[in-house]
């Protein structure tokens, strides 16, 4: 969502996707993701792949430490009767792709759901998404909400 932990010059959008706003006028809170691409390698790392992020020492145990407290506030959420709707990705991305070559933070992230047994829907921001392209995704996004965040 925080187009600011992007490579430099690969924003999609200027700070958060707009499509925040959207989700935010509507009462849906939102539970940001860290982003451990900038938090290991920084703002100015260089362009990397999935491999590549899989093979940095430790990186996976970092993105497992990173997760802990997230899958701690919805368990916390749901224990107060919110509903969760479930995560959004951002497709081909080395570490927030969901569906084709999952990224690693999503590997761990789904992975830390189903041991806390939290049914997690998805929505992934397409590849061609930027503030001036975003109608079709528009129409994803209220099919997903008006699901209730189901994937069917």
């Amino acid at each position: 969502m925080n187009q600011n932990a992007v490579i430099h010059g690969w924003e999609r959008a200027r700070g958060a996707f707009p499509f925040a706003i959207e989700l935010l006028s509507r009462g849906i809170a939102l539970i940001q993701l860290p982003c451990p691409e900038f938090l290991v390698l920084g703002g100015d790392r260089p362009p990397m792949s999935y491999q590549e992020y899989q093979a940095l020492p430790d990186y996976r145990q970092t993105c497992q430490t990173m997760l802990q407290p997230i899958i701690q506030q919805i368990q916390a959420y749901q224990a107060e009767d919110y509903q969760y709707l479930g995560v959004i990705g951002i497709n081909e991305s080395p570490n927030c792709s969901i569906s084709g070559q999952r990224g690693v933070l999503m590997e761990e992230f789904f992975a830390a759901c189903q041991a806390a047994k939290i049914q997690t829907s998805y929505l992934e921001v397409p590849t061609w998404y930027s503030e001036t392209e975003q109608q079709a995704f528009s129409e994803e996004l209220q099919r997903f909400l008006a699901k209730g965040g189901r994937n069917e």
